[in-house]
């Protein structure tokens, strides 16, 4: 028969499994594996001596692509702040 945990109960094992989360999260920062994410195919044209022009492009498309969701987010979130903003006036 199921019965229901009273509110100190409850409260003691929200706390619990806050901890217990916060430090999974703590321990999988701390022994995190370095990833080299890079394609095969890159790491062939980037390595030869003689092409510093490409490597040079390769990382200006890397920024390019990082670059747009940023301000894609910067600018949902300015659009947010704008409605709360006129609601609350």
């Amino acid at each position: 028969m199921y019965t229901k945990p009273n509110s100190q109960e409850s409260t003691a094992m929200n706390k619990i499994r806050k901890v217990s989360v916060n430090i999974c999260m703590i321990l999988l920062g701390l022994f995190s594996l370095s990833a080299n994410a890079q394609c095969a195919m890159c790491r062939a044209a980037l390595t030869s001596e003689g092409n510093t022009a490409k490597a040079a492009a390769v990382n200006d498309g890397i920024v390019y692509l990082m670059v747009i969701p940023y301000i894609l987010v910067a600018g949902i979130g300015y659009a947010i702040y704008r409605m709360k903003k006129n609601k609350s006036s």
